[in-house]
């Protein structure tokens, strides 16, 4: 990641770093359910955190295993992290900050690594899969959440319109295909794929990110302006609100 990207993004997120926590969008998903599912009987495992964000993954996990590591690029994030962690009595969650390619862990140290809605930040997804699969135990377990491309070109070069006049920080959502070659690429086994349909509410996914009043007006603007195809696949309603595509991929090494 560049010293100029690591910025941007400290920047982005470090000042909203309190309404992740208190975001629905963030705090609520069926994909809980599935990592804790992944995790019964694994009282003794440690588990990454990869991109914790405000740290929903880690409050729903670290209840069933010994010791989550919420790990960030964004220094406020894991104050954040830390403080709310004490206040719902998670002892055993720790904060380490640091960019997805450069993870400061020894080889082999985690059982799993659960990444959710951070890979689309990261400037190098293939670099960063090959430190999970090397922070990884052999046999431990990846699982990736994150907004998935379509992969028709026409969709796909709005969504990441809309994404970065959004946020500047965003670097790109992925369609399958590349998430699927990437993960094999970085040495790690494809378990399975799922698809989920999320749905944004325009004014607070605008909020958080506190996106300047000119690209919202930009953002608003092309959605207007775009053919009945996108509005129909990202489900476009009159206030701005819409929906998009989550992969989730479950990855061994």
């Amino acid at each position: 990641m560049t010293t100029a990207h690591t910025q941007v993004v400290q920047k982005q997120f470090g000042e909203q770093a309190s309404a992740y926590l208190s975001s629905a969008v963030h705090a609520q998903g069926t994909e809980f359910a599935l990592l804790q599912a992944e995790l019964a009987g694994q009282g003794e495992a440690r588990l990454l955190d990869l991109g914790c964000g405000a740290g929903h993954v880690s409050f729903h996990v670290a209840p069933l295993v010994k010791e989550v590591v919420a790990y960030d690029l964004s220094q406020q994030m894991l104050d954040v992290v830390a403080a709310a962690a004490v206040d719902r009595g998670l002892g055993n969650i720790r904060t380490v900050q640091g960019a997805a390619e450069r993870l400061p862990f020894a080889d082999g140290e985690f059982d799993f690594v659960f990444s959710r809605y951070s890979a689309h930040h990261w400037s190098d997804l293939g670099l960063a899969l090959r430190e999970v699969r090397r922070v990884l135990k052999p046999g431990g377990v990846a699982a990736f959440v994150d907004v998935l491309s379509p992969g028709s070109p026409l969709l796909d070069t709005y969504l990441q319109s809309v994404e970065v006049l959004r946020d500047t920080s965003h670097v790109r959502d992925y369609d399958a295909g590349q998430w699927l070659r990437q993960v094999s690429d970085a040495g790690l086994h494809v378990r399975s794929t799922s698809r989920q349909r999320l749905r944004l509410e325009y004014s607070s996914w605008v909020a958080r990110m506190r996106t300047p009043e000119a690209l919202c007006i930009a953002i608003r603007q092309l959605q207007q302006a775009m053919g009945q195809e996108v509005r129909d696949y990202f489900e476009i309603e009159a206030d701005g609100s819409f929906s998009t595509d989550v992969l989730v991929l479950w990855a061994e090494r």
